[in-house]
């Protein structure tokens, strides 16, 4: 097994062990299991930690090159900001299935939250290589609109489809709400920031939130000629 590991910044989230086989297939179609695994904590965030920290859902989609769910710097749609002020996945998977008949996104993703962190869950999920990329979300709860996620990762590397993948997650704001505590009363930001990284407390210390990591269950089929 030839394994590698190396980091980078990747649209401001950490990317760190990856392991790739020399005999995996370069598949057309893979499975893979993502763990959302949670950290979060007053040992990790001291700083006015909540009495009753949780996540949402996890949503998102695999897509391909042309299109974004949410990107650091940019404004975020309204289904980003839902997912982040409330955790409601409604308004995000609509505007997933406008990327599906688009021809830019090929599979909404959406499955389980963590009820008390730190915790994790796990998801399973299908990818195809004309849409390599994954997007996936989590609002952190309590908060006014802040998140965790991962903005159009790739799978593939070389051709071959990773064997495993951890990517750490830092904390985002929305830039759709003001308040500058967990249990901050709803102040909308009007007119709205573009999305960014969370550099000052409580919630960021420079700790990750927690990471996801991606593991490769299986292949099929061969890339078209």
């Amino acid at each position: 097994m030839l394994k590698i590991a190396f980091l980078a910044l990747i649209g401001l989230s950490w990317l760190i062990p990856v392991s790739a086989q020399d005999d995996s297939s370069p598949g057309y179609r893979a499975s893979y299991q993502v763990t959302f695994e949670a950290d979060w904590s007053e040992q990790t965030h001291p700083q006015a930690f909540p009495s009753n920290p949780h996540f949402s859902g996890l949503v998102g989609a695999t897509h391909n090159q042309d299109t974004r769910l949410w990107k650091s710097g940019e404004l975020a749609t309204p289904g980003i900001e839902s997912m982040a002020e409330t955790g409601a996945k409604g308004t995000l998977l609509n505007e997933v299935d406008d990327l599906i008949a688009e021809g830019t996104a090929e599979s909404a993703l959406s499955g389980r939250g963590i009820g008390n962190s730190p915790g994790a869950v796990s998801m399973d999920f299908e990818i195809s290589q004309p849409f390599p990329l994954v997007s996936l979300t989590s609002m952190i709860a309590p908060s006014p609109d802040w998140f965790v996620g991962v903005d159009s990762f790739s799978l593939r590397s070389g051709g071959r489809w990773l064997n495993e993948v951890v990517v750490e997650l830092p904390p985002y704001d929305a830039g759709t709400d003001s308040g500058s505590t967990y249990n901050s009363s709803n102040r909308a930001t009007n007119p709205p920031e573009p999305i960014f990284l969370i550099e000052q407390g409580p919630v960021g210390n420079g700790v990750p939130i927690g990471r996801f990591r991606f593991e490769l269950m299986e292949t099929e089929g061969l890339f078209p000629i």
